[in-house]
Order: structure tokens, then sequence, then C-alpha cells
């Protein structure tokens, strides 16, 4: 089963949005390999791209998550860091197993259903926090008198 990128799964944030995508087809990708038989240094080439994409994606949202103060930060954290064990012990079963018919399943149920849930629940309350942020911000009086003394933003407003 391939997973599909939709607007479902975007947050708003354009470099958390594109490393969600490329972590999609990473997914697909390795499911693929997984049936199509690769062998197990491909399977292997594969999982460990999508180990350290996965790292890095998860430090670039966490300091995206630090830098607005997202209240569930330490949460969503914890899930990271539980998902970060799950896909090293699949990696280690499938170097020793090769794609046998139960791990595949085990592979797109803990990494491909693991993501997408993630990305639509999880995730989504990050995109939503920053979006409130962006409101609150463009609500306080501040922005407020500045756009006022600002005649070109006047213009844009009305």
């Amino acid at each position: 089963m391939a997973y599909i990128w939709t607007k479902e799964l975007a947050i708003g944030n354009s470099l958390i949005d594109a490393q969600h995508k490329q972590l999609v087809n990473s997914v697909n990708e390795l499911m693929d390999a997984c049936l199509r038989r690769k062998g197990r240094a491909s399977l292997s080439a594969t999982l460990d791209f999508l180990i350290d994409y996965t790292l890095k994606h998860f430090s670039d949202e966490e300091n995206i998550q630090l830098q607005y103060r997202f209240p569930e930060y330490a949460s969503h954290k914890r899930l990271h860091e539980s998902f970060k064990v799950s896909v090293v012990e699949l990696a280690q079963q499938l170097k020793a197993e090769g794609a046998t018919v139960a791990l595949v399943a085990k592979l797109n149920s803990n990494l491909g259903g693991w993501l997408v849930n993630h990305l639509k629940v999880e995730d989504k309350k990050i995109g939503d926090h920053i979006r409130n942020c962006h409101t609150l911000l463009q609500n306080t009086p501040k922005a407020q008198s500045d756009s006022a003394s600002n005649p070109l933003a006047n213009r844009v407003n009305n």
C-alpha cells in the first residue's frame, strides 16, 4: 500500500512539509523495495536513508517547536524518541531476516501507519499552534499601530 501526500498532511511550514513529503516518499520506496524482494543491501540502504532523514527531520521539527514555544513539546519529543527506537529495531530485524511477509506488514504499520497518523494528529497540532502564534502577533496593538502608520499597509488592507 502506497502512502499518498495530501494537503490534509500539511502543517503549513514549508520546511517541515517538504520533509514530511520526503519521509512519505521514503516509506513508499522502502515498502516497494520489500514487495519487489530487493536484496538486503538495497533494503538496508533505503532503511538507513530513512533513519538518517528521520533524525534530521525530528531535530528540525523540535527546533521549530521550541522556537514557537509549542506547549506539547516534551510529549511530542517523547513520541519521536519512541519512534526512533522502533525504527532501529525494525532495521536490525530487516538486516537479520530480510523482507519476510511478517516484517513487511510490520514495516507498513509501524513506519507508514505511524507516520501518517503522526502527521494527521500530532504534527497538525504544531501547525495549528504556529498559525495561532501568527494570528496573535498580527492582532497585537503594536502590529496594528505599525500598519496604521504605514500608508502602503493601509492600501493593501483596504
